[in-house]
């Protein structure tokens, strides 16, 4: 009887019941992914550091602007409507997902070749062209396959994603490092993303049964773009924010300063990005499966809260103390002056994974308008506070960045918390 009464009073129990939550152990899936890829990423980075100057750094950084926005239009909402979508319609609306991704990745494709070389008129330089061109191969496969991710996503099998993404992130990372030594400057980054993307389409292939069993058909079209329009704005804002410091920094500062900032961002808050990413993407899967009540759905998000709390919070202050001493350290002197860029880049993360819970929030009670809302404020404040910034050049700029992610995401979490459950 004591013995029992002391194991119920044991911290293990309580381990072993959060581990028993469906969302914690997909954080932890999520995270490992993360963990792998962040091994191989910082094995990749300081190669790159070593090899790549801060020119190359901008190019790239160029070349994947043009890439974020592409995906934007790739989406258009279709995983969010198959993981939102009631059982009885799903098969008929992933049948015409299936054929819409024909469409759409194809055209994304095009539109990405035709847009290099007004991009390359926008930055003045002609390099970036032929990559531009070359790392949009890609999206001519990915129709293959996206369902089939989507529908892992949507029945939690978070295991599954995190395998995929271990394997196509480590894998690209491993390959840019191999590049890098044999001097391919930029291209060490574009072309793993070409060369590793079948693989990801084969494991979403072997994992998940489903295959298009139709013809052609345009059913359910109209209800997957009335849903993903939204989406479409949000994600384009998103986007947007999130590579309006390049744009700004690349037109106004030059290449060789926006490779500096890059390196800065990607040094810093790409690591952090990479564990929120980890902790946020379950959550709508978490707060679909317990929005029929109102109680439950409370419980899964301030679940959600908590957990990014413990995460996130000490994470960033930690990695952002010691960036004055493992930057020179691992990357090298010539990045030094990166440092100040780097640290005010990586405490903006801290509010980001909050104001994602809330916008995931308003999505799992069919609310996506107001977070489309809240976005176009919130981007045109971003644009204020960077032409802002940019007059006291990348230093500024990453000033602005952090103070507005301060002020601002807070408000709208809180905003979202009281509107979905003050009643």
């Amino acid at each position: 009887m004591l013995i029992n009464k002391l194991k119920q009073k044991l911290p293990i129990n309580f381990i072993r019941q959060k581990l028993s939550d469906q969302f914690i152990r997909n954080i932890g899936w999520m995270g490992l992914a993360e963990l792998i890829p962040r091994i191989f990423r910082l094995g990749v980075t300081i190669v790159l550091a070593r090899f790549l100057n801060s020119y190359d750094y901008g190019l790239v950084a160029i070349v994947m602007t043009v890439n974020e926005f592409a995906r934007v239009f790739m989406e258009l909402g279709i995983s969010a409507k198959i993981i939102q979508a009631d059982q009885k319609e799903l098969e008929e609306i992933c049948q015409s997902a299936y054929w819409l991704n024909w469409i759409i990745f194809p055209a994304v494709f095009l539109t990405q070749i035709i847009a290099a070389f007004p991009i390359s008129w926008f930055y003045g330089n002609s390099q970036v062209i032929l990559p531009i061109c070359v790392s949009a191969i890609p999206y001519l496969i990915f129709p293959i396959s996206n369902i089939q991710y989507s529908l892992i996503l949507r029945e939690n099998r978070l295991k599954i994603i995190a395998l995929h993404n271990t394997i196509y992130t480590s894998g690209s990372y491993l390959l840019s490092a191999i590049l890098a030594v044999f001097g391919l400057g930029m291209w060490a980054i574009v072309l793993p993303w070409v060369l590793v993307a079948p693989l990801g389409v084969l494991i979403c292939l072997i994992y998940h049964p489903w295959r298009p069993t139709k013809k052609f058909t345009t059913k359910h079209w109209h209800e997957i773009f009335d849903f993903g329009k939204n989406f479409l704005g949000i994600n384009l804002l998103r986007t947007l924010r999130n590579n309006l410091d390049y744009l700004i920094v690349g037109r106004f500062l030059g290449v060789k300063e926006l490779g500096m900032y890059f390196f800065g961002f990607n040094a810093g808050l790409g690591i952090s990005l990479s564990i929120i990413n980890a902790v946020t993407s379950p959550i709508l899967p978490h707060l679909c499966g317990a929005r029929s009540q109102k109680f439950q759905l409370q419980k899964a998000y301030l679940s959600s809260l908590k957990t990014i709390t413990f995460i996130i919070v000490p994470w960033v202050i930690f990695q952002s103390s010691l960036a004055p001493l493992y930057v020179p350290i691992i990357f090298g002197q010539k990045w030094i002056t990166a440092i100040p860029i780097l640290i005010l880049i990586c405490l903006s993360a801290i509010p980001r994974p909050f104001a994602e819970a809330g916008s995931q929030l308003l999505v799992a009670i069919g609310k996506p308008d107001i977070d489309l809302r809240w976005n176009v404020m919130f981007t045109f404040l971003f644009a204020c506070a960077l032409l802002v910034g940019v007059q006291w050049e990348a230093v500024g700029v990453a000033t602005s960045v952090l103070l507005v992610h301060l002020i601002c995401l807070p408000v709208f979490t809180v905003w979202v918390t009281n509107y979905v459950f003050s009643k």
